[in-house]
């Protein structure tokens, strides 16, 4: 799940050298934090919030594959 977020952010944004994703477990749930470069933020967001509830809905289907539930936070 973690190579799912990182190849869609690293796909977006202009730098992708700046792209860190960590994961944080707890029992059966799997907190993400994707941090990008600040000029890359918009991108990874989207107008209106659009490519980052697709990329959370992707990671759900993901983590539901897996058994496990899955949240995306965007720093």
């Amino acid at each position: 799940m973690q190579d799912l977020i990182e190849y869609i952010a690293k796909s977006l944004v202009d730098d992708p050298e700046q792209v860190v994703v960590r994961a944080h477990e707890r029992d059966k749930s799997v907190r993400f934090e994707l941090t990008v470069g600040e000029d890359d933020m918009g991108r990874v967001i989207g107008r209106g919030g659009r490519v980052a509830n697709a990329t959370r809905a992707l990671l759900r289907v993901a983590a539901a594959r897996s058994g496990v539930r899955a949240t995306l936070d965007i720093i």
